[in-house]
C-alpha cells in the first residue's frame, strides 16, 4: 500500500497532513497492515524531523506559485510548474501510489495533475471557507473532498463533499489539565490568562497592539504570547521596557514559539485566545475556549476573514479587523468577554459544539480503504 500527500509549503498544509498521517500509521498498526510506504511531495520539506517522526518519505517536485497580481516571478514560475508537472509525473509514475491526498496550495498542483494524468485516486481537504485554486479546480474530478466548514460544500460536487471538520495533530489536540498547566507555566491560579497566537512567524500588527495594550492587561491578566521566531528578541526587549515600572510584569510570558507540549500546556489554562484566522481556528474550537480573531487581510482569496466572519457565525468568537484593531478596542473586548460568565460560557459552549474531534481519523480511514480496494 502507497499513499502520496501533498500540499502547499506553509503551516497550514503541512500540519493537516501530519495530522493525517499519523491516523493512517495507527490503522495501519491496529490493522496489522505491513509493507506501506507513506509519501510527502512538495517543493519544500518544511519540517524533515516531523517528516521522518511520522514516516514519511520526502520527494521535491518543483511548483510555481500564480500569484493574483503583477509580478515577473509569475513568468518564471510558469516554468517551474510546467517542469515540476513533468517531473511529477515520472515521480507518481515510479511509485504508483493506490491514492493521493492533496491538501491544497501551490505546490499540490503537479502532484494532483500527475495523479489524474495517471488516472489515480484522489482525494482533496479544504481548510478554509471558501476554497483555494487548486482544491476548486481538482473538486471537478477527485474521488472524495473533505472540508472544515460545513459551507464550503457550496463549491463542489455535493455527492462527493464529506463534512469532517480540520485534522489536528495528536499531541495538541487535547489540552493539558488546569492544575498541571498551572504548575508548567508557573501562573497565578486566580487570575484569568489571554493566550496570544500569531502564528509560528508571528504576527507584527498584533505584537504592537499588545504591546500598547500590556500596561492594561496585565492589571487583571496573566498573558502568554508566542511572538513568532523572527520578531521574539525585539518584541521581548520593548516588552520589558513598557513593564519596567510595573508591579506586575511578571504575569506576562513571551515566547519566541510554543512547542507542542507548550500548546497543549497553553491551552489547559487559556480563558481567551487571540489569533489570526488561519487553520489555528480548529485547535482553538477543540479546546472550546473563547477567541477574538484578527484576520489578515491581504490573504489571497481573503480567506482569513471569511474564515473568521464564518467561525463568528457559530458564536464561538468574535471578530476584529485590522482596520478597526486598537489597544483599547482589544482590551475591551477581552474584558468583556471574561467578566460576563455568561457571554463566556455561550461562547466556549459555541466553539465545543463546532469542534469534529475525529477529522483526521476520518480521512485516514477513507484513504487506506480507497487504497486497500485499488490494491486489489
Amino acid at each position: 500500500m502507497k499513499i502520496v500527500f501533498t500540499g502547499g509549503g506553509t503551516g497550514g498544509h503541512f500540519y493537516p497532513i501530519i495530522a493525517v498521517a499519523q491516523k493512517v500509521n495507527q490503522i495501519m498498526d491496529k490493522e496489522k497492515i505491513i509493507g506501506a510506504k507513506l509519501y510527502y511531495f512538495s517543493d519544500d520539506p518544511y519540517d524533515k524531523e516531523m517528516l521522518f517522526e511520522n514516516g514519511l518519505i520526502y520527494e521535491e517536485v518543483f511548483a510555481g506559485k500564480m500569484r493574483t497580481y503583477f509580478s515577473i516571478k509569475n513568468f518564471f514560475d510558469i516554468f517551474r510548474m510546467f517542469f515540476g508537472s513533468i517531473n511529477a509525473i515520472y515521480k507518481i509514475f515510479s511509485i504508483y501510489p493506490d491514492v493521493v491526498f492533496g491538501k491544497g496550495g501551490y505546490a499540490s498542483f503537479p502532484t494532483v495533475l500527475a495523479a489524474r494524468i495517471l488516472h489515480i485516486p484522489i482525494l482533496i481537504h479544504e481548510s478554509d471557507s471558501v476554497p483555494g485554486r487548486v482544491n476548486k479546480w481538482a473538486g471537478h474530478f477527485v474521488k472524495k473532498i473533505a472540508i472544515s466548514f460545513k459551507d464550503t460544500a457550496d463549491y463542489f460536487p455535493k455527492k462527493r463533499v464529506a463534512w469532517t471538520g480540520h485534522p489536528i495533530r495528536t499531541e495538541i489536540e487535547n489540552f493539558a489539565p488546569h492544575e498541571e498547566a498551572l504548575k508548567y507555566f508557573k501562573l497565578e491560579s486566580d487570575l484569568p490568562v489571554i493566550l496570544i497566537l500569531g502564528g509560528s512567524q508571528g504576527a507584527e500588527l498584533i505584537n504592537n497592539i499588545i504591546l500598547d495594550a500590556l500596561p492594561r492587561l496585565v492589571k487583571n491578566f496573566q498573558i502568554i504570547h508566542q511572538i513568532g521566531v523572527n520578531n521574539f528578541k525585539s518584541v521581548s526587549a520593548r516588552a520589558k521596557v513598557v513593564l519596567e515600572d510595573k508591579q506586575e510584569k511578571a504575569r506576562y510570558f513571551p515566547f519566541a514559539f510554543l512547542n507542542p507540549l507548550a500548546m497543549k500546556m497553553a491551552a489547559g489554562v487559556a480563558t481567551i485566545v487571540v489569533s489570526r484566522a488561519g487553520s489555528t481556528i480548529f485547535e482553538i474550537a477543540s479546546w472550546g475556549v473563547p477567541s477574538i480573531l484578527i484576520p489578515i487581510t491581504t490573504t489571497n482569496g481573503d480567506h482569513q476573514r471569511k474564515n473568521a466572519f464564518s467561525y463568528a457565525h457559530t458564536g464561538a468568537c468574535n471578530v476584529i479587523e485590522e482596520a478597526n484593531m486598537t489597544a483599547n478596542i482589544l482590551s475591551s473586548e477581552i474584558e468583556r468577554i471574561v467578566e460576563d460568565k455568561e457571554i463566556w460560557n455561550n461562547m466556549a459552549n459555541s466553539a465545543k459544539a463546532f469542534n469534529k474531534p475525529d477529522a483526521a481519523y476520518k480521512i485516514a480511514r477513507e484513504l487506506v480503504d480507497i487504497a486497500l480496494s485499488h490494491e486489489k
